[in-house]
């Protein structure tokens, strides 16, 4: 499943949308990171519809035509069941972690939404994930670094790392 069908069937999960109401929350949900265009929206509805996960129907809205989508039953289903197997790019890639996290609430059972968060712990906690690395391939540490950019952007990081670490063995219960 693309990030942008798990965008819209996670926002559909909230209420029903039309296209532009997706269009605008995906857009606040990344940020400046990215722009979605109606070419990019409409082309990943029409596949959910069908695949019948999320169905379409047609109202006046503000003087305005709009397709108004609705999250099926089935849609509810494969959402859970994708976001329940996140691991990989999706847990170790900050921009998907971070549309993983906001709807990783609809995962019913908190056991499974548990080893989702359980996986992008271990993953932070157990692995380096600095962004400068030596020609031997080991990764460079604020002691190796003179450039104060880069010193500022493994400072951020490292910061960034800990307080997320901190909110993850929170919600797993871990003793600190």
């Amino acid at each position: 499943m693309s990030l942008i069908e798990m965008m819209i069937l996670g926002f559909l999960s909230e209420r029903a949308m039309c296209g532009y109401e997706l269009r605008k929350k995906m857009e606040q949900l990344q940020g400046d990171m990215r722009r979605f265009s109606d070419g990019s929206v409409y082309p990943a509805t029409a596949r959910l519809v069908k695949a019948g996960l999320i169905s379409e129907r047609t109202e006046m809205r503000d003087g305005r035509q709009r397709h108004l989508f609705t999250l099926e039953t089935a849609g509810r289903e494969r959402l859970i069941a994708e976001l329940r197997g996140c691991d990989g790019l999706m847990v170790s890639d900050f921009n998907r972690w971070r549309i993983v996290l906001t709807f990783l609430s609809i995962v019913p059972d908190k056991d499974d939404r548990d080893a989702v968060l359980r996986r992008r712990y271990d993953l932070l906690n157990g692995k380096d994930v600095h962004f400068f690395y030596c020609e031997a391939g080991n990764p460079l540490t604020l002691d190796h670094i003179g450039d104060p950019y880069r010193r500022g952007l493994l400072k951020v990081n490292d910061a960034a790392v800990a307080a997320e670490l901190g909110w993850l063995g929170s919600m797993l219960d871990l003793a600190d």
